[in-house]
C-alpha cells in the first residue's frame, strides 16, 4: 500500500476533513482537493466522477482494490467505495499522485 495515500486518508478521517460516499463527493467536487475511487464503483458512476473531476479540474486517484479495503486503509470499518479528501496541500496530492503511479 501507499503510505502517503494511508497517512492522508486516516489523518482526513481524525480531522474531518473528507466526505464519503460516490453522491456526496459528486456534489461536493468543488471543495476536494483529491478524489479517491474504489474499484467496487459501476462504471457509470466512475464516468460522472471523472467529467467532475475534470471540470472542477480535481485530481482522481484509482484505488486498485476494493471499497472493503478502502475502508480499512482509511481505519473504518465499513466500506468507502469514494472519498474525497478537502485538506490537502498540492505539493501531498502531487507526492501521493506520484507515489501511487510507481507502485
Amino acid at each position: 500500500m501507499a503510505k502517503l495515500l494511508e497517512k492522508a486518508l486516516t489523518g482526513a478521517i481524525k480531522e474531518r476533513k473528507h466526505i464519503l460516499g460516490t453522491k456526496q463527493v459528486l456534489s461536493s467536487m468543488k471543495n476536494s482537493k483529491l478524489v479517491v475511487i474504489s474499484q467496487s464503483v459501476p462504471t457509470e458512476i466512475i464516468k460522472k466522477i471523472e467529467e467532475s473531476a475534470q471540470n472542477d479540474s480535481v485530481p482522481l486517484l484509482h484505488f486498485n482494490d476494493t471499497s472493503v479495503t478502502l475502508g480499512r486503509l482509511c481505519g473504518l470499518q465499513f466500506r468507502v467505495s469514494a472519498i474525497s479528501l478537502n485538506s490537502l496541500s498540492a505539493t501531498n496530492v502531487q507526492a501521493i499522485i506520484k507515489e501511487y503511479e510507481t507502485k
